[in-house]
């Protein structure tokens, strides 16, 4: 969801759920393309007329939405320079969601979704891997501040805490509000290692996600089989 002149300038082009210009276009990109496309975020309606969702949704290559995830954890920050409240706009989702992805060498990847702030909560993230997740993806708008002190770290947390792929596009630049977003798409493997990343400027960030490699490091690694707690 990119940032407006002002927080409620989302509850200006916020859409009901199944249809809008914004599902609209994610929809018919997916069926003219034949690809599976998780788009987002997006101000999705919420029964709270000064207050939207920060949805993620996923469509298949027939244009229809498989899943919806509303993002849980609302971003809160003060350094005293700078400060953000999502709450103001925002309504937390409730539920983690996950869906399956087929693949063209047979395999259906089990795919986690999570926006943003919720990559601090590891909690989430472990609660898909105990779902089967073996893909995790992340678009963020991390801000300048925090994102470069915590973005790739996490990211290669989640990645290596969960052995698991892990894909993050993220929104960089400076914003019409005067906010600065950190950036660094990238897509880290279930070791940790980034396979690929832009720092910064619009482009495409391709990587090759292998089911054999997260079977090879969960067998050699069985941390999952590990947990008590």
């Amino acid at each position: 969801m990119s940032d407006g002149a002002r927080d409620t300038d989302k509850l200006a082009i916020r859409e009901g759920f199944g249809a809008g210009p914004i599902q609209d276009f994610l929809a018919a990109q997916a069926r003219s393309l034949g690809l599976w496309i998780v788009g987002g975020t997006l101000p999705i309606a919420t029964a709270q007329p000064d207050k939207v969702y920060n949805s993620s949704l996923a469509f298949n290559p027939s244009g229809s939405c498989v899943a919806r995830y509303d993002k849980i954890h609302l971003f809160r920050f003060d350094n005293g320079r700078e400060a953000y409240d999502e709450s103001r706009v925002l309504t937390a989702g409730t539920q983690a969601v996950a869906f399956d992805l087929p693949s063209r060498d047979g395999h259906s990847w089990r795919v986690g979704l999570s926006v943003c702030y919720d990559l601090r909560f590891a909690e989430l993230y472990r609660a898909y891997a105990a779902q089967g997740a073996d893909l995790l993806l992340v678009p963020s708008a991390f801000t300048y501040t925090t994102g470069h002190a915590h973005w790739e770290l996490l990211l290669r947390a989640r990645a290596v805490e969960n052995l698991c792929f892990v894909a993050a596009a993220g929104q960089g630049g400076t914003h019409d509000n005067g906010r600065r977003t950190w950036g660094q798409s990238l897509v880290a493997d279930p070791w940790g290692a980034v396979l690929a990343q832009q720092a910064q400027e619009p482009g495409v960030v391709m990587a090759e996600v292998d089911v054999a490699r997260v079977a090879a490091v969960r067998s050699q690694l069985p941390a999952l089989q590990h947990r008590v707690l």
